[in-house]
């Protein structure tokens, strides 16, 4: 068959408009050219017609474009919108349609990597569920929700727990760990390959997949790393409560709807867990954006949270009004944008830095890596499979996997396939 005959033009306008580009983007970043048969936006439209076929080296193009398998484009029929789960965020803003797109991309990355590790899951003989996913319910108060998911991260005393930890970097570190002891998986995930790609944690801040074999927090590594701990709970309690979605930051005002109801819950439990009542409790009422700021400075020091976390919680704890919370919600996000422009014009500079091995470690954790590791060493995955896990290309799988496994040292590798 023909590429003309296998390609139903459809599927290439629902390739393109999920990956939210317009025909004339499309077009500049396929690579087509205008000249004397038509713009390069006329070029395109003729194959979306079905009036010009598309060649395999623009198929092939399209689909790094679109941020698609090759394959995909050559389906019979446009597929149902893909499942993202429940969408948690309380937007005040329209989402850029790129983003937009971004988003949907990497959710759909994540529901296939996720689903080939609870294939790989299935697959073990010994493999048991997960026992607290859906055990939570947000009728469960608060305190009693934090209590418990404190007890399965062995989380005894807060004080003590936080013995020895410096910056909120090492609180995120260790409730890492302690969350993938409990057989979640949690990867640092905020873009598409390439920082030209990166996510705004304004359109998303974190993602769950409450799968009783393979249960997944992905965190965006878009947003202040002070802010990944408060993220991680956030979605572990999704885990908790049973609920696959997408989650954005927490809003000042949310709609009356059961998912909103359900993100509160999230917000105050991780609130609760990582800045408790006890800490609060001592404190007046708040009247002006700068005590509010004061304070926030000291819980940070003292609890290694976010500041916008301890605002947060002097908020929902009644400790300041609405309009002073909102005004400095604003500071803090001003703050954010200088110390990101801060840090860009710093890196333009200079050279180096931690190597990809080390970088991509970080994001996918160590939990991912020993398992796909092992799963290789026992030959129940190959090496194609176990890079598209991993997000990286086939020949970069032993070399991320050098670390945890123990390879160099007599090790036994498989050929990769």
């Amino acid at each position: 068959m023909s590429v003309e005959e296998a390609i139903n033009p459809a599927v290439l306008v629902w390739a393109r408009e999920t990956a939210g580009l317009s025909i004339e983007e499309a077009a500049h970043k396929i690579g087509l050219t205008s000249g004397t048969r038509g713009t390069a936006a006329e070029k395109l439209e003729a194959m979306e017609g079905g009036e010009r076929a598309p060649t395999e080296a623009q198929l092939a193009k399209m689909a790094a474009a679109y941020h698609r398998p090759l394959l995909s484009l050559y389906m019979a029929e446009p597929p149902r919108p893909a499942d993202r789960g429940e969408d948690f965020r309380t937007m005040r803003t329209p989402v850029a349609r790129q983003e937009a797109a971004w988003l949907d991309a990497l959710v759909r990355d994540v529901r296939t990597r996720q689903s080939i590790l609870r294939d790989m899951m299935e697959d073990e003989e010994d493999a048991e569920p997960v026992g607290f996913v859906g055990t939570l319910t947000i009728s469960t108060s608060i305190a009693e929700a934090a209590n418990r998911i404190k007890a399965a991260l062995g989380i005894d005393d807060d004080r003590s727990f936080r013995r020895g930890m410096r910056q909120p970097e090492d609180l995120f570190t260790e409730l890492r760990r302690r969350t993938e002891a409990l057989r979640v998986f949690v990867i640092l995930l905020g873009d598409l390959g390439s920082h030209h790609t990166a996510i705004s944690p304004k359109v998303f801040r974190g993602f769950a997949v409450a799968d009783k074999l393979a249960p997944m927090i992905v965190i965006n590594d878009q947003d202040a790393k002070a802010a990944w701990s408060f993220t991680l709970i956030h979605e572990l309690v999704h885990i908790f409560v049973g609920n696959t979605g997408v989650s954005g930051l927490p809003a000042k005002e949310e709609p009356h709807t059961p998912n909103a109801r359900i993100e509160r819950f999230c917000n105050d439990v991780a609130g609760e867990l990582l800045l408790p009542d006890q800490a609060l409790a001592r404190l007046p009422k708040l009247v002006t954006a700068e005590s509010v700021m004061q304070e926030t400075d000291i819980l940070c020091r003292e609890w290694h949270v976010s500041k916008a976390m301890a605002a947060y919680r002097l908020w929902r704890e009644r400790k300041t009004d609405a309009e002073t919370y909102g005004e400095v919600v604003r500071i803090l996000a001003e703050q954010w944008q200088r110390q990101r422009a801060r840090e860009r014009d710093q890196n333009r500079g200079t050279e180096g830095g931690p190597s990809y091995y080390v970088v991509r470690r970080h994001r996918l954790g160590e939990a991912l890596l020993r398992f796909v590791g092992h799963g290789l060493r026992a030959d129940a995955v190959t090496h194609t499979t176990a890079a598209k896990v991993l997000g990286v290309r086939p020949g970069a799988v032993e070399p991320l996997l050098s670390s945890v496994m123990g390879l160099g040292n007599g090790a036994p590798r498989r050929k990769a396939t």
